[in-house]
């Protein structure tokens, strides 16, 4: 998988190219050899051919300028107090890794082939210092060399992955959309095995959040803008070429959703993480609305499906999907005309799964789904007499008591963004009182009455009716 250099990142490392670095002065120093310079100089300013032929002539004596060896340092440890050798070494190292195919093998058959670039992720605390960013990148490319030649993970990879995790993390938390691109791109390069996938989630907090940061912006909705996920307010009209919600360019995008998609390859242990801490089916249904691509539907509907293949997940994926309305939004994609056939392959077997899991669900089912899933809309079920007088005795004594345990829950939060979900919650409990005054108590101890009762004084108006109907439903018994 191959993606276009971040321009930011190709145009630091021309600047860098083109400067004089005084090399016989640095001779003269102590901070780099005679070797060593003869050596950079062979390779330095010559045609990609030449430079080749040099280094593959002597791979070992490359291996030792850049690494270090019996005979001596890294000639980045040499150089450590010459911030311009530093970076002129990195470019250089960026290139011949490039430019060498059999450079690459050498370096990592090293005892120790990332030890001289790793402490340079923290030679600077600014995101633009061109020394850790130049690093990364390096790093970047050597461990997915290395993922390549070694498929199974190696103890110093797995050691210099978190650090670079770590340090890329920073990027993506920048406000400058240029770094964020580089660090995502270069998460991409590195997500290539399982080990590398289940490091970045064992980070998550580091590396997924921020990720996920970014496809909120995009969606039009901030961290706890449950709304506006929920409602599906926006449509593709608001995405255009320049860029989405929050000024997320269409790049930044697809290379988050593809960083993303990279990582749900490891469904199983993602899957209910993902949902609990960042709602990713209503968030990834959004998405889908705003998606003015088929690069980025594909990457969406690809991984929506590899999060519901694994059967552990669908129990808790499936009803944030109806609650999502994402069988209706797969319905609408269908009459649009779709040419990828990977796309339309995913989408008839996303449509397929869910339409199979409705067709089995019953309306207890699907209320419960709604309920599980941690956000309520107006459905059918809340407003409906006869399905209260069925169902209220089941919802409130059914697996202990579980699904009034998650109502509590739900009515426990503000919702400042989303005040309706109060105001269902509210209705709910009045019915379940209407039907089963008898299990008033059990309402009274998890807190529900005293809840519901401060909700009377609430600034939204749904929600103040709602809860007057809900505690008038207690009065009726309040001198029994």
């Amino acid at each position: 998988m191959s993606l276009d250099p971040p321009t930011y990142l190709n145009s630091l490392q021309n600047n860098i190219r083109a400067r004089p670095i005084p090399w016989e002065g640095a001779v003269r120093a102590g901070t780099i050899t005679d070797q060593d310079l003869k050596k950079i100089k062979a390779v330095d300013k010559v045609r990609k051919e030449q430079r080749r032929q040099t280094v593959e002539g002597d791979l070992g004596a490359y291996q030792s300028l850049l690494l270090g060896g019996e005979n001596g340092k890294s000639v980045l440890e040499s150089a450590a107090k010459r911030a311009d050798v530093i970076q002129y070494i990195l470019v250089l190292t960026g290139d011949l890794i490039n430019d060498v195919p059999g450079l690459p093998s050498t370096l990592l058959d090293h005892p120790d082939p990332y030890k001289p670039f790793l402490p340079l992720l923290t030679y600077s605390t600014n995101p633009e210092d061109p020394i850790p960013l130049l690093t990364s990148s390096v790093l970047a490319s050597l461990i997915s060399q290395a993922q390549t030649k070694f498929p199974k993970s190696t103890p110093k990879t797995d050691e210099a992955l978190p650090k670079l995790y770590k340090y890329l993390s920073g990027l993506t938390k920048s406000q400058d959309t240029g770094l964020q691109d580089i660090a995502v791109q270069e998460y991409s390069a590195l997500l290539r095995t399982k080990k590398s996938r289940e490091l970045f989630w064992k980070q998550r907090q580091e590396t997924v959040n921020p990720l996920i940061d970014i496809l909120r912006a995009a969606a039009g909705a901030g961290k706890d803008s449950d709304s506006t996920l929920w409602s599906g307010g926006a449509s593709i009209r608001s995405a255009t070429e320049a860029g989405l919600g929050g000024g997320v360019g269409l790049q930044l995008l697809y290379h988050v959703l593809l960083t993303i998609w990279q990582l749900s390859f490891e469904g199983t242990l993602i899957g209910k993480g993902l949902e609990e801490e960042q709602d990713i089916i209503p968030l990834y249904a959004q998405l889908l609305r705003l998606s003015p691509k088929e690069k980025t539907t594909r990457l969406l509907l690809s991984t929506l499906l590899n999060l519901l293949k694994p059967t552990s997940n669908r129990s808790f994926l499936l009803p944030s999907s109806i609650s999502a309305r994402l069988p209706a939004l797969l319905s609408n994609l269908k009459t649009r005309h779709l040419n990828d056939p990977d796309l339309l392959d995913d989408l008839s077997s996303l449509t397929d799964l869910l339409s199979e899991y409705t067709s089995s669900q019953t309306t207890f089912d699907s209320y419960a789904s709604e309920v599980q899933a941690g956000h309520l809309r107006w459905s059918p079920p809340h407003r409906d007499g006869g399905f209260w007088r069925e169902n209220a005795a089941k919802i409130l004594t059914d697996n202990k008591s579980e699904l009034v345990r998650k109502l509590a829950e739900i009515l426990g939060k503000a919702w400042e963004n989303d005040k309706q979900v109060l105001a269902i919650a509210c209705n709910d409990v009045g019915w379940l009182v209407k039907e089963c005054p008898e299990k008033r108590e059990l309402l009274e101890k998890m807190g529900v009455k005293g809840r519901v009762m401060e909700l009377m004084a609430d600034g939204d108006e749904g929600v103040r009716w709602e809860s007057l109907r809900a505690v008038g439903e207690w009065l009726r018994y309040s001198f029994d």
